[in-house]
């Protein structure tokens, strides 16, 4: 080999030698690893995986529906409910009755008067702008959206829940407690993808595109009969299975649960990692505090699922009653 040839031949092995050890020595560009933005939608999207929702899929989960039985998987409003943190919930009717009597006829009526978080407590969807992650100083949120430039103290100017639309589209109910053999799962117990492809295989189901994923972990059941121990932590999917499940391209995760994902979490240096995953990441939206227990005793594993949320704008989430038909 001559010099010169011998001298580039140096050079290049030095470059790759060199760019291979910064690889290894590098960290992910972000707490949550490589940038996730733009989206496959494009830089402004704010809709994330609700795009997947499409007429023809609409058509599909229609024919679904074999008997018209209609499942309301909403928890009941009211006081005592289970609420995390410092959240809270009141309503109260201003005057008994609020007004009147009016008229020749003598009407009365009643109002409402609600306090709360009222997208985050109860039957409730996480929305695109209810969690972000913290780089370089600002708070990005999905899409790289950055809260310096669309968080106000009067509703989000970005990812407000009115942007999700109404979702019409199969479901399926992922039992996994049935496929463990036990009533109730432990707070605490992971749910892993073989725990997800277990129980879909005893239940002759698959996972598709554009589908809501209900996952039964039986911790439901405590529901306003033992809440300190509902709150106090739940089982609930791992990081395994929130890849597992943004890699079918699902439109939304829905639990039985207060946060879909297990707690305590698997690196207690890392809370609620799943959060960041399907919502900040994939745009794979939360449907938390489910009442599934009726579909799991009548063994509906596929159904209509509908869902639509309160046109509230710049919320972080919405309540509301979700329905599966079948």
């Amino acid at each position: 080999m001559k010099l010169g040839a011998a001298f580039v031949f140096g050079c290049l092995c030095g470059l790759v030698m060199w760019g291979l050890g910064s690889q290894g020595a590098t960290e992910d560009p972000t707490p949550i690893g490589p940038r996730w933005w733009p989206s496959e939608w494009g830089p402004g999207d704010q809709r994330g995986a609700a795009n997947r929702l499409t007429a023809e899929r609409a058509k599909q989960a229609s024919r679904l529906i074999r008997d018209g039985k209609v499942y309301s998987l909403g928890r009941l409003y009211e006081y005592g409910m289970p609420l995390p943190g410092k959240r809270h919930f009141s309503l109260t009717i201003p005057g008994s009755p609020t007004g009147g009597p009016n008229g020749k006829n003598q009407g009365v009526y009643h109002d409402d008067l609600f306090s709360g978080e009222i997208g985050q407590i109860g039957t409730q969807l996480d929305g695109l702008g209810h969690v972000g992650v913290r780089l370089s100083g600002d708070d990005y949120f999905y899409n790289g959206f950055r809260r310096s430039q669309f968080g106000t103290a009067y509703g989000l100017e970005k990812l407000g829940i009115e942007n999700v639309g109404v979702m019409f589209t199969r479901g399926v109910l992922v039992d996994v407690a049935a496929a463990r053999g036990v009533a109730r799962m432990k707070n605490g117990e992971v749910i892993t993808a073989g725990d997800l492809e277990r129980a879909l295989k005893a239940q002759a189901v698959e996972v598709r595109e554009a589908d809501v994923v209900l996952v039964r972990t039986g911790h439901g059941q405590l529901w306003m009969k033992d809440n300190a121990t509902f709150a106090a932590g739940e089982p609930g999917i791992g990081m395994e299975a929130a890849r597992w499940l943004s890699d079918r391209k699902i439109v939304m995760v829905g639990t039985d649960t207060w946060a879909t994902e297990v707690v305590p979490p698997e690196d207690p240096d890392r809370p609620f990692p799943v959060h960041l995953h399907l919502l900040v990441r994939n745009g794979i939206y939360n449907i938390e505090n489910l009442d599934l227990e009726e579909l799991a005793k009548d063994k509906v594993s596929e159904f209509a699922f509908v869902f639509a949320p309160l046109r509230l704008k710049g919320a972080t989430g919405s309540p509301g009653n979700p329905i599966a038909v079948r």
